[in-house]
Order: structure tokens, then sequence, then C-alpha cells
């Protein structure tokens, strides 16, 4: 009975082992995958990126890079390639994710005053008035960059004037009134809600 015990014993051992060795492959080939992505991404691989979207049970789609926190979203804003920022959307990419200092890929999109991609992003469903790290809305830094027409165009998709950030306690508005060099800001500020943008359709690379 002991000999037996101390058999099975070994087995359960040997079992846990084998667990454990298992384990860690399982997360690394998820790591690989999402890696892998986003390389494909940068390089712009498309039969790479549909791939790993493909695969059962993927997620890759809102990777992030382990150390900035970017996803795929902020890669193609960063080239102002609209054509892969509205297949990476269509294919269920997260508008809203943000990176380690909360920048959303609209906030990224403002800062490059990359207009088609904020109009992309904006159809689909990202929060305008998002807020990063600092507590700026991307029409307080349309404001900040003294871009007229970011600003315009945020304001007729609804974006709050007078919502604060964390560093000064200011709002777009506030900026606005306390730099005077930009003709035209502060009514652009006040201008009424104005129509959506129409949708036109969604084009992927050609691969």
């Amino acid at each position: 009975m002991t000999g037996r015990i101390k058999g099975w014993n070994g087995l359960g051992r040997a079992a846990a082992v084998a667990l454990a060795l298992l384990s860690p492959l399982g997360a690394q080939a998820q790591f690989s995958d999402n890696y892998n992505f986003l390389k494909a991404v940068k390089d712009a691989d498309g039969q790479k990126v549909t791939d790993l979207i493909q695969k059962p049970g993927s997620t890759v789609i809102n990777s992030r890079d382990v150390t900035t926190g970017q996803n795929a979203l902020h890669l193609v804003v960063a080239r102002r390639d609209s054509t892969w920022l509205s297949f990476l959307l269509a294919k269920g990419a997260n508008p809203n994710l943000a990176d380690n200092a909360g920048n959303t890929p609209l906030m990224n999109a403002v800062q490059l005053r990359f207009e088609d991609g904020v109009r992309t992003l904006l159809s689909y469903k990202a929060q305008i008035d998002k807020a990063n790290g600092s507590g700026e809305t991307p029409l307080i830094r349309a404001v900040q960059l003294r871009d007229v027409g970011l600003v315009r165009l945020l304001v007729a998709q609804g974006a709050n004037a007078d919502k604060r950030d964390t560093i000064a306690g200011m709002s777009a508005r506030d900026y606005a009134e306390r730099d005077s060099r930009t003709p035209g800001m502060i009514e652009a500020l006040s201008a009424a809600k104005s129509s959506a943008a129409p949708k036109g359709p969604v084009q992927g690379p050609t691969f």
C-alpha cells in the first residue's frame, strides 16, 4: 500500500511539473501573436495581420505594446495612414484604448493634425472628450495647437468646450480666451453643433 501511495505521489509530481512547463508555453504563444501582430502592423504586412486576426479565438486586434501601451491604432495614426486606420476599425479595433500616457488614438490624431484620422475615429465612436493623463481633451489640444479647423470639427461633433484639465484647471474655452493670437478661435468654440459628417465606405488595404 505504501509503495502504491509513493507511486501516485510520483505521478502527481510529474503531472504538476508537466503543467508548469506547459503553462508558460501557452502564455508565450499568446505573447508571440500579440508581438507579431503589432510588428506586422508596423511593417504594413496586410496578409500577416489578416491571418492573425482570423485565428480562432484571437484577441490580437487590441494588443498593446508592453513598453508604451500603444495599440495598432496608435501605430497607424502615427504614420497618418487612413487606409489602415479604417481597416483596423472595421475589424473591431477599440478606438478608446489609451497608451501609458493616457493618450487615445484620437488625441494623437489631433496632435498630428491628422484631420482625416480624426474624422474616421469619430465615425467609429471614439470618445470625443476622453482625457489623457493630464486631463487634456482632444479639443483642449486642438486649441493649444491653434488649429481652428480641428476645433470646429470637434465642436461640431459635440466636444465639450468647458471640460477642464488637471494641470492648470483650464478648459478649451479658457485657453482660447487667454491666447488671442488666433482669429476665429473663440467664435469656433461658440459655434452651434452641426450635423455629423457622413460616413464613407470602409476601404481596407490591398493585400
